[in-house]
């Protein structure tokens, strides 16, 4: 599906995909009294009784469903090493660009949010959770070292706090982005965020970038089987993965049942570049 053929559906979806409950109140005229003996029938009805209200249909209530959040988290790595080959370089313009696309993504039902958690020197949030709409984005820096575990500490925290992610949200999406292998301890907060009760439900994405990245532990992140991990060599497979997470969370948003995953193919991508 390409791009504009892909935004011509979201446009249907969205068009077809608003709730209006219209409530109509019929307030009703009151009865006529009979006519007396000898009164013309047609005279009578000419004359309205006192306080009598002719038939009026009023709009007492539009209702349209605000749209509720789906919650993007994005876990990169920015360690020293992503520096290498303009790699950091990459990754922040197709981060800018995955931004921007969920910022025109109109949905009636979803409104796409988006946070950034960066492992280097430190793991830290370096973008809150705010809709993709309000996201002045900064781009991040390569240095130190890759301490996952504690990113997936703050990704875990972040989806079970219901102050950021309340109750009402759709499940999350994390996206997983890394160049090497983790110089923390990582296991125990990856058992941890798949046995969480919220972000164990969270649809996954995998990204290693080079020859170093542990390929073992991406796919002990995503838990699936079926699920695939991506390898990028070169820095347009980086753009080619943030265009197929953004169109497979896209579509999710406008879909009649957000809480779903959907998974488009990469291959289904125009000009697609395989990994």
């Amino acid at each position: 599906m390409g791009w504009a053929s892909y935004q011509e559906d979201i446009e249907s979806r969205f068009f077809g995909a608003i709730s209006t409950k219209i409530t109509q109140t019929v307030i009703a005229p009151k009865r006529l009294p009979e006519p007396m003996p000898g009164t013309h029938n047609a005279q009578h009805k000419s004359q309205s009784a006192p306080g009598t209200e002719e038939p009026m249909i009023t709009l007492s209530e539009v209702t349209i469903a605000a749209a509720r959040p789906l919650p993007v988290i994005l876990l990169a790595d920015v360690s020293g090493s992503m520096a290498a080959e303009g790699n950091i370089d990459t990754l922040n313009v197709a981060v800018s660009e995955m931004i921007a696309a969920f910022a025109e993504t109109d949905a009636a039902q979803a409104e796409i949010q988006l946070a950034v958690i960066t492992f280097g020197a430190e793991a830290r949030v370096h973008q809150s959770l705010v809709p993709a709409s309000k996201v002045t984005w900064k781009p991040m820096q390569a240095i130190g070292r890759t301490p996952l575990g504690a990113a997936l500490e703050l990704a875990t925290n972040m989806i079970e706090d219901r102050d950021q992610v309340p109750g009402r949200a759709y499940r999350p999406t994390i996206v997983l982005v890394s160049d090497g292998k983790p110089n923390d301890a990582w296991q125990a907060p990856l058992e941890r965020l798949l046995g969480s009760e919220r972000a164990g439900k969270a649809q996954r994405f995998a990204l290693g970038i080079g020859a170093d990245a542990d390929l073992n532990m991406l796919a002990a992140f995503l838990a699936d089987t079926e699920a695939r991990v991506l390898e990028a060599h070169e820095s347009r497979q980086i753009k080619n993965f943030f265009r197929w997470v953004t169109m497979s969370v896209s579509q999710r948003s406008c879909s009649v049942t957000p809480n779903q995953s959907v998974m488009i193919a990469p291959e289904e991508l125009d000009d697609f570049d395989d990994f």
